[in-house]
């Protein structure tokens, strides 16, 4: 068990929708964020840091965008839907950037495919969350 899970389980409020589906949204974004971040300062490291330019800020942004993703996400008192689905649709869109533009570069990087397998596993928990919010 993780510690997120563990405070989800014993957080004294209701969450009106799927705490696995909430939980795994949580996870995956600070996965993300880290792998986002990781990434970015790879990219710095390489030798055709020039081309690898645009990669470096949609990590970034990506890494910011998942991070305050994961903190709003984890929040469950007085819960307003709306924000918390453009939070969410705010993130799925990131990661799906990120995402294409990391594949551009995962067979010469792996820190790119790495960062862009992290990238779809947090968009696809977003749209996870997001459904359960709908449900």
């Amino acid at each position: 068990m993780t510690h997120a899970q563990e405070i989800l389980d014993t957080h004294p409020g209701q969450a009106p929708f799927d705490r696995d589906a909430l939980l795994a949204c949580v996870e995956a974004c600070f996965d993300c964020s880290q792998s986002c971040t990781s990434c970015a300062d790879a990219c710095l490291a390489e030798d055709d840091v020039a081309m690898l330019r645009r990669c470096i800020r949609m990590c970034l942004d990506c890494a910011d965008v998942c991070a305050a993703t994961g903190r709003v996400v984890t929040r469950q008192t007085d819960l307003d839907t709306g924000v918390l689905r453009s939070v969410l649709q705010g993130c799925e869109s990131a990661c799906r950037a990120c995402a294409a533009e990391c594949e551009r570069h995962a067979e010469h990087h792996e820190h790119c495919r790495v960062c862009a397998d992290a990238c779809r596993r947090c968009e696809q928990a977003c749209a996870d969350a997001l459904s359960a919010i709908a449900a």
